[in-house]
């Protein structure tokens, strides 16, 4: 494994426990609620108040990426994750337990912005979509393990619970420990603190023959935008292009049902008449189909591209939200898991592999923090917002009328692939960020 994979691969571990963080409360939310008898509005607020977290995380955590560097932000997330792991476990009442999770949240907002902002800025050209995807495979596999655990300890007594958010703790510990020994990104030294020589230094380790190629890339880039990127200027309207990519890409990965699903997969089960403990077991065929095509999407994400995994992922969507609909109308309950399962599937090849790619590689380097805020931002809060009112949703809306409008979102999802998204395989940072200045320009002029 090269220098540049092995740093990746620590960044992404932040990604696993992202995973692990989002999917562990599945097992644990039905027992919060009867452990403290909240209604379903407050026990919305509970289960969501880790996703609002994360919507803080995401918007500021371009601040600290910027001012205090990449690898500086990665290890202060590593002690939010176990700071919250600890405290979960621990939580004597729903507003000591908000505040824990909300502390777990930020963690995995922030990690959303820094984690891929870091590994596309020490990745080469040739591996960047594979390394950065890596985050999301990190993702799934942390989600796999959650549930997985889920499982093996649902059974230890009705505390279980508290050793299922507990058991986050260890992986937080190694991920925190791993990120001392990894440089800071020699973008961010070159841009933001004018370091060249260290910036060359690191380059050096990843790929001597590009060193000078690389240096000039990023000094031209840079003397693009030699201006303070404050927000005011990021917003002045020259990313409009990127920013509205940013947006959209987040609001249709939410709006396709993939967080409302995973966290309450165990109760969307047990509607169509699994009994609990099968639910839980359902859970771990979940993370499963997910590892298994996230990757198809990493071999697929650099030879295929960004646009036709979004074009397979959508038309996935569509087919699987429709039969899951047609399961719950026509009471053949049977094709419920089943396209669910397809469900995972076509998310896991599609917008799960491209999202958090194509966003760290869409603005220019002195835009690319606060883009990554923005367009994680926008994924944590329409994230939140479905977790929020999915157990009142839940319990007031049929299953056919929820499974037919996330089927309908994805619709839109795929008219907008068609219509604005650009390709980003094989092309630099610096190619991707002159064509949307100058769509009339290739990015081989």
């Amino acid at each position: 494994m090269g220098k540049a994979s092995s740093w990746a691969l620590v960044a992404a571990l932040a990604g696993f426990l992202f995973g692990f963080d989002t999917a562990v409360i599945s097992g644990a939310e039905q027992a919060v609620q009867r452990v403290w008898q909240m209604s379903d509005t407050v026990h919305g607020l509970a289960i969501s108040a880790a996703l609002w977290g994360t919507v803080v995380g995401a918007l500021l955590g371009g601040w600290p990426a910027d001012r205090f560097g990449r690898k500086k932000t990665l290890v202060w997330i590593g002690v939010l994750y176990a700071v919250s792991a600890i405290g979960s476990a621990l939580a004597w009442d729903p507003a000591s337990f908000m505040f824990f999770r909300l502390v777990g949240g930020i963690g995995v907002g922030a990690s959303s912005v820094a984690a891929p902002a870091y590994i596309a800025e020490i990745a080469p050209r040739e591996s960047r979509g594979r390394l950065v995807a890596l985050f999301q495979f990190m993702i799934v596999f942390g989600i796999l393990v959650a549930f997985a655990s889920n499982w093996l300890i649902g059974g230890m007594g009705e505390d279980s619970w508290r050793w299922m958010l507990g058991a986050e703790t260890l992986p937080a510990l190694a991920y925190l420990l791993a990120t001392f020994g990894i440089p800071e990104s020699p973008r961010w030294l070159c841009v933001n603190r004018g370091e060249t020589e260290k910036a060359r230094a690191i380059l050096a380790s990843i790929n001597p023959d590009t060193v000078d190629e690389t240096l000039a890339a990023i000094r031209a880039e840079a003397a693009e935008d030699a201006r303070s990127m404050a927000w005011s200027r990021f917003f002045d309207g020259h990313l409009r292009r990127p920013i509205l990519l940013a947006l959209l890409i987040a609001f249709f990965n939410q709006l396709s049902g993939i967080n409302a699903i995973i966290y309450y997969a165990p109760r969307i089960f047990e509607m169509s008449g699994a009994a609990a403990s099968t639910a839980l077991l359902a859970t771990v065929g979940i993370g499963t189909v997910n590892l298994v095509f996230t990757f198809v999407g990493l071999a697929l994400i650099d030879r295929a591209g960004r646009k036709p995994l979004m074009y397979l992922g959508s038309v996935g969507y569509i087919i699987s939200l429709s039969m899951t609909a047609y399961g719950f109308a026509s009471g053949q309950f049977a094709l419920v898991l089943p396209f669910i399962f397809a469900f995972i599937a076509a998310h896991a090849v599609g917008q799960g592999a491209v999202i958090w790619v194509y966003i760290s590689e869409i603005f220019p380097s002195a835009a690319r923090a606060k883009g990554q805020s923005l367009g994680a931002g926008t994924h944590w809060v329409f994230a939140a917002a479905l977790t929020l009112v999915m157990p009142a949703v839940l319990a007031s809306v049929s299953p056919v009328t929820i499974f037919l409008f996330f089927a309908g979102m994805m619709v839109l999802q795929l008219a907008w692939v068609r219509i604005s998204m650009i390709e980003t395989r094989g092309k630099s940072l610096e190619d991707v960020a002159a064509e949307l200045a100058n769509p009339n320009r290739s990015a081989s002029e």
